[in-house]
């Protein structure tokens, strides 16, 4: 009862996830306390995770408290139904049914998505406060629907009084967008810059993740130091997690 209250409440909070990510997230030993330093590296559950976390699944379709759809790469994803949502209800819990954000599922959309699950998850075992995707786009995270300088993440990661903002770039971005995003980036480095400096009320702003490709990366140091960025603060501010993903888009055949 204990990994279904738990797989509900995880889908609740991620909107929908597969077997894997419930695995790890539901049947694998979190950290009681944040490690000091947290990888950005994605978790594998264990066989025997995968083995509890398909039993618990299978139990959860029979009593219709999960629905479960296929991704565009085969894996099996599961959300709410209306008896899981009814289920965390009366829990206090303002859940809503699934059915919807299973729909029609671009494989772009797929990739972006299961990448920032995963680093969101990743930081939840480390003992990390998490906002995921889902919720920081509800505005349900310190951010709110404003976000920070007009920006929201796509994954945040906290630390007591500390912020990791991760950005999933998983393809190249529009020229307006990426205009933005530089124009962001150069704004947030002048604000940090200086001595004390607070993204929020006692919230200090770790580092700037960029879950992307090598390429992208070059670019965007270029350009900023184009821009005239403080050097120093860009060297302290700015990680770059390549390699750790597989970015590239479904392919069907």
């Amino acid at each position: 009862m204990e990994a279904e209250r738990r797989t509900l409440r995880s889908l609740h909070r991620f909107g929908w996830l597969r077997t894997r990510d419930l695995a790890a997230l539901v049947h694998t030993r979190w950290e009681s306390r944040p490690l000091e330093r947290p990888s950005l590296a994605p978790i594998v559950a264990s066989a025997s995770a995968m083995r509890m976390a398909q039993r618990t699944l299978r139990r959860m379709r029979e009593a219709r408290l999960v629905l479960s759809a296929q991704g565009p790469d085969g894996s099996t994803l599961y959300a709410l139904a209306e008896p899981g949502v009814r289920a965390l209800r009366s829990l206090g819990i303002e859940a809503a049914s699934g059915k919807d954000g299973m729909r029609g599922i671009s494989g772009g959309y797929y990739r972006h998505r299961c990448i920032s699950n995963e680093i969101a998850i990743a930081g939840i075992l480390q003992g990390l406060r998490v906002s995921t995707e889902r919720e920081i786009a509800q505005g349900l995270w310190a951010g709110g629907s404003a976000g920070v300088a007009g920006k929201r993440p796509d994954v945040l990661w906290r630390n007591r009084d500390a912020w990791d903002w991760i950005e999933v770039q998983r393809s190249r971005p529009n020229a307006r967008d990426y205009r933005r995003l530089v124009g962001w980036m150069k704004h947030m480095l002048a604000v940090l810059a200086r001595p004390g400096a607070q993204i929020a009320e006692g919230v200090k702003l770790r580092k700037i993740v960029f879950v992307c490709s090598a390429a992208f990366g070059t670019r965007l140091l270029h350009d900023l130091r184009e821009e005239k960025v403080d050097e120093s603060a860009l060297a302290e501010l700015v990680f770059f997690g390549q390699s750790l993903y597989v970015l590239d888009p479904i392919k069907f055949c």
